[in-house]
This record gives structure tokens, sequence and C-alpha cells, in this order.
């Protein structure tokens, strides 16, 4: 990982590059804004340290599995084993799991050991300390969730590696959120493996203090005919969420409960069509919910279904997507729809069909955290009607589900490095509002 780029695995890059902008469209920035922004920042490699061993881990994070679990994941340059040791004191371990170990190669590329354990039963919003590969020198500690409101989501999209994600999981950091949810685009690596090594170092700092769930992105899709035919391979590996859980057949997509919030996470970048395993699948998994157990619902999708921006307008996974799908989230009045993919901010009002409905989702663009292909700054004038509030700006959400009834939605800008809550408003949960009643 710390060795020079070789000749032919520039090529590749080089080829896969040229590949990624001819067939997924990634977008740089245009156009004009209303007022100064900082300029872009430079990209951000975070090497492997010198002084830790092969055995010794590192990208740590954790993810939910059921109501009581947490998976733990790392991964070491050389054998160790797949344990971890966790406990409610620092240096102390009551107890310990054991779990697995994979690797994967991506043209030219091997993987270190991935490793991930299934830890609990734990006890709800307390705090746990844990080892991995029973290294004595590395000791984390993670906080889990309540399983009661209030509950705090930190929602990130298209994070990157660059000052302004830097920045973003600065502020993130300075929130007490439960949860971070991420809607797609993690580390763009692009096809050059040793940057999703860079990124697990990068976000270890918060992913192994609170459970981080993703979906994926097109920068996760990393398919190269006839040298990399398979997509997905490194988001896979690395980022394994609780889908068995939920009855999928594809880490793509899953659903999870937590403190009275049900929230699904969707693949924009594989099948969605009503035949296609996804789509059933979530009609099944919609047909599920107890909105007495879970008034609300939250969605996360990589390509957003409502979109003013100029940038990333008429493709098939958001209009492809809208169409087959759309009508499932409304008849299971879900709550709320977080995209990323257009690097900028924009919130409707509740949707459906293209207008506003009281019953319908509220849809959030929040493709802002800190991608390195800059901002998309040009925007549809006249706004549509249904769009409330837009901005292209870095920045990151905050989803603070106070009750049954009542959430707090806020908008953080990255403003000159300042957090700036830029955008707020109250949601009512559709499972409280009479009208609404399925």
């Amino acid at each position: 990982m710390r060795a020079p780029m070789r000749p032919r695995l520039a090529l590749l890059v080089l080829m896969a590059a040229a590949f990624a902008g001819a067939c997924f469209g990634l977008a740089g920035a245009a156009g004009t804004s209303p007022y100064d922004r900082p300029g872009p920042r430079p990209d951000v490699f975070v090497r492997d340290s010198d002084d830790e061993d092969s055995a010794s881990p590192q990208q740590v994070h954790v993810s939910l599995v059921g109501r009581d679990k947490m998976r733990i994941s790392w991964i070491t340059r050389g054998s160790a084993p797949p344990t971890v040791d966790y406990g409610k004191s620092p240096g102390t371990s009551q107890n310990s799991a054991t779990g697995s170990t994979t690797t994967y190669k991506y043209a030219l590329y091997k993987s270190g050991q991935i490793h991930e354990a299934v830890i609990g039963p734990l006890e709800p919003n307390t705090v746990y300390y844990y080892r991995c590969s029973s290294d004595s020198a590395r000791e984390f500690s993670f906080k889990t969730p309540p399983t009661q409101f209030p509950i705090k989501f930190a929602v990130a999209g298209d994070l990157g590696q660059t000052g302004w994600t830097k920045t973003t999981l600065q502020h993130i950091g300075q929130s007490t959120y439960d949860v971070l949810l991420l809607p797609g685009d993690l580390s763009y690596a692009d096809f050059y493996q040793p940057r999703w090594d860079s990124f697990g170092r990068l976000v270890e700092p918060l992913a192994s203090q609170r459970p981080w769930m993703v979906t994926q992105g097109n920068h996760e899709i990393e398919k190269i005919p006839l040298i990399h035919p398979s997509p997905f391979t490194s988001y896979n590996a690395r980022w394994r969420m609780p889908f068995e859980e939920s009855g999928s057949d594809s880490n793509l997509y899953y659903s999870f409960d937590v403190a009275g919030v049900h929230v699904v996470m969707l693949g924009s970048y594989t099948d969605f069509d009503p035949s296609s395993a996804q789509y059933k699948w979530l009609q099944t998994a919609l047909g599920k919910v107890d909105r007495t157990r879970t008034p609300w619902i939250a969605v996360l999708i990589h390509a957003p279904w409502y979109n003013s921006n100029t940038a990333h307008q008429g493709e098939e996974e958001s209009i492809g997507m809208k169409a087959s799908m759309e009508g499932l989230l409304y008849q299971g009045r879900v709550d709320v729809v977080f995209a990323g993919h257009v690097h900028a901010y924009e919130r409707f009002t509740r949707v459906y069909n293209g207008s506003a409905n009281d019953c319908g989702p509220v849809h959030i663009t929040i493709g802002d955290g800190g991608n390195r292909e800059g901002l998309a700054k040009r925007y549809i004038n006249p706004a549509p009607p249904i769009s409330v509030f837009r901005e292209a700006s870095f920045g990151h959400g905050q989803l603070e589900v106070v009750n049954a009834t009542h959430a707090l939605w806020t908008w953080h800008r990255n403003d000159d490095d300042e957090d700036m809550e830029a955008d707020s408003t109250w949601w009512t949960s559709l499972s409280s509002n009479p009208a609404c009643k399925v």
C-alpha cells in the first residue's frame, strides 16, 4: 500500500478514469454562485503508519446488526485473528467474539486482511471499549444508540477525501449524533484501490465510535470490462451491511430499525424495475413495517428522484427508479428520502408524482460532503414550486427525531471552516397525520 504505483497499474487507473467519465457522466463544478465561497481544497491521502506492525488493526468502523449487536470491521496488512475483545470499562475485556477474514483482488492490487466480527448482545446508549485482533496497543470505544426516542442522525453524502471532507468530518464529530447515514459515494477511489485504504484511515476516528450505515453510489461500481468485470467488489468487501437480517439477498439494499425509526437503504445502481429482486424485497419490507414500533420511515438512495440542479439531469438511475418505486414509498408513507450524487444541497416539500402532496415524503439532496469533483453550482431557474431551499455548498445534515410525532432537520454549511446552520425545519410524522392513514 505504501509502494509507488507501478506502470501497469497506473495505465489501468488512467483507462478506468476515462471509462468512468464516459459511462457515469461524472460532473465537475460549473456556473456561478450567489456569494463568494471558499475555493476547492486539495485531495487528502492518509498513509499507513510506519509505527504499526502488520497485525495492527486499521480502518476500523462499526455498523448496526439487529437491535442489540454491532459489526466491527477492520483491516490488517498481515495475518491476525478476527477476534474482538470488549467490555464496558477501558482496559478490560469481559467478552470476546470471533468472526471471519477475507481478502479480494482488483487488477494488480491485493487487499489487506479484511476482518469482521459481530458482538453482542449490547446494552443501549452505552459506551463499550474494544480491541481488534487482541491488539493491546490500540483500544477503541463506541456508543450504542438508544432504543427509544430521542435519536439523532448525521447525514452526509459524497464524502470523498479532500480538505472539505476533513471539515465535514470535524463538524459531524462535534455533534452528538447516534448513527451516521451515508447515501453513497464513499471513498472516490475510482478504481485506484489504495484510496479505499486511505478513506478507511480518514474516517476511522468517527466510524470506530458510532455506527456508520451506508449505501452505494456510482463511484462504488468500479467495473472495468475485461479487466475487472464484477461491480462493487471493493465496496462489498469493505463495507458489509446487515442485509441478511432484513431478508435482502444483496449488500446493495437492506433495512434496519433503530429507536423508533425504520431506515431503508436502496441501490440506485442495481436492478429496480418491478420484476427485480430489489423491488420485490422493498415491497415486502415496507409491508412489514409496524408504525406503532417505528413511527418514522427514512429511505436513502444515491441518484435523486427530484433535482432542480443542472447536474445529473435525465439519468436512468433517477428517472427509471422513481418511475418504478415512488408508488411503493408513497403507499408506505415514507417520511423522508435522502439522496446524494448532485454535489450540492436541496430540500423539497412533501411531494409525490411531481407535485406537492401532504402525504408524500420530503426529498433532500445532500451530496455535499466534500468530494474531489467540486460543487454543482448551477441550478435551473426559476426554481420549481416544490423546491424549498437549495444551495451549492459543502456541508452535512442532522436529523433529530424527538418523539413519535416530531423531528427537527438542520443543514450545516461548511463556510470558511465554520459550522453554520443554514437551513432548518420541523417535520411531523406521516403516521401521526390522520389524513395519511392507509
